[in-house]
């Protein structure tokens, strides 16, 4: 294809306008090479994401955690709680922690 019949194509005339070129490499600048490009915008997008699933996560553990110190208010609860939790004993008593093999 030679030179004159290039230029006389429709998409060649676009192309070649100074303004499109300016135009498409500003476009190509701005979404890969810029500092606040489309792939930085998308990454932090993400970590925005993952940050409010974190925060969904840690609301929903406090209010399981506020639910449970509600219940300990009372001082059988309380010994509950710690009996099973911590292991503890009254003056006197022996504890045997029982653990069950499970087959697979």
């Amino acid at each position: 294809m030679k030179l004159k019949e290039l230029r006389s194509k429709t998409w060649f005339k676009i192309l070649s306008n100074k303004y499109v070129l300016l135009g498409l490499i500003f476009a190509i600048w701005m979404f890969f090479l810029d500092s606040n490009s489309w792939f930085i915008h998308h990454e932090l997008n993400q970590e925005i994401n993952e940050l409010k699933e974190n925060k969904e996560y840690y609301q929903k553990e406090i209010s399981r955690d506020k639910a449970i110190i509600g219940t300990l208010g009372d001082s059988i609860e309380l010994e509950k709680f710690a009996r099973q939790k911590y292991y503890m004993k009254r003056p006197n008593e022996e504890i045997y922690i029982i653990e069950y093999d499970t087959v697979d």
